[in-house]
């Protein structure tokens, strides 16, 4: 029976005789097709999370665009727009406080990227080539970091003594490299073709040549997934300003965006407008919130064909 059927012994027991006949068992359920019922489930779940997501960003970007009475009348946040205005975002960006938070932003996420990924490519490079020197306990090293921190107060006290306290340094330096971002770079770094690499050795290629003109070029999904998690990382942080800068001029949009959200402070340049009714506080949250989000929300899209490869096959030998 085995020999006509051509399976295995072990093929054999799997397989089930139904009126007369042998055919496969049958699949789990899990794989089986949904009925229309199970697809219809599974749309309105996704429609109902989609609308629980987008639901309370559309209260924000439309109360941001309202005028001060209509905000009142609404008795705050405002779901149906009426009259739209960008006087919030005129005023936000015509000079002041949150411009200078925006600016300050922009410019610590764009060189904090740049430094992060520099440093971030070298040592993956490096780790990722078996012969280099000492790899495998500076690869020890840096997998310990993952699980044991110096903690709060030595970092504070360490920033402190190299005098970067009150610097635009102290919001890069420190959550400069990620560990995780590195692993995954190595792995990307490890599944380029050896006999690639052999072949630009022979052809009288250094370290340098090869890392530049053949392993990027082949790893830009991963270098572009790693990007903007460097990006979205630097551009949301916060809590290295409230603890290591004490200048108000030099604080970035999100700290700017608690002090007028939770705190309920008036912005510098804006406290007589809206004092004089002629600006909604509420309205000027709302817009510096959206300011903050707005360019996440941008990058993200374009990024979004890299993630699938740049981090499954950045996380997979083989």
């Amino acid at each position: 029976m085995t020999a006509v059927l051509g399976t295995r012994p072990d093929q054999e027991k799997s397989r089930v005789k139904k009126h007369g006949r042998w055919s496969a068992p049958p699949r789990p359920v899990w794989e089986e097709e949904p009925s229309r019922a199970g697809q219809a489930g599974k749309g309105i779940a996704l429609g109902l999370a989609c609308l629980a997501i987008l639901f309370p960003l559309w209260i924000v970007i439309v109360t941001s665009l309202q005028t001060k009475k209509t905000i009142d009348e609404a008795g705050g946040l405002v779901v149906i727009p009426k009259d739209i205005t960008f006087v919030a975002y005129q005023e936000l960006l015509g000079g002041g406080q949150v411009q200078r938070a925006a600016l300050v932003s922009v410019g610590v996420t764009v060189v904090g990227t740049l430094f992060s990924m520099a440093v971030s490519v070298l040592c993956a490079y490096g780790l990722s080539r078996s012969g280099s020197l000492g790899h495998r306990w500076i690869l020890m090293t840096l997998l310990a970091t993952m699980f044991f921190g110096a903690g709060l107060i030595p970092t504070y006290l360490l920033v402190q003594a190299l005098g970067l306290t009150d610097t635009y340094l102290a919001l890069i330096l420190p959550s400069a490299v990620s560990v995780f971002n590195i692993l995954v770079l190595r792995a990307f770094f490890m599944n380029i073709s050896q006999e690639l690499v052999d072949s630009a050795r022979i052809d009288g290629a250094g370290e340098w040549r090869i890392l530049f003109r053949i392993v990027m070029p082949l790893s830009r999904a991963v270098i572009a997934v790693i990007s903007l998690f460097y990006a979205v990382g630097y551009w949301s942080a916060w809590f290295n300003a409230s603890i290591y800068l004490t200048d108000q001029d030099m604080m970035p949009l999100q700290n700017v965006m608690i002090q007028l959200v939770q705190r309920q402070e008036r912005p510098v340049g804006l406290a007589a407008q809206i004092n004089t009714g002629q600006l909604s506080p509420l309205a000027i949250q709302m817009a510096v919130m959206v300011l903050a989000l707005l360019p996440v929300a941008v990058l993200s899209p374009f990024v979004q064909k890299h993630f699938k490869k740049g981090m499954l096959t950045g996380a997979v030998k083989g």
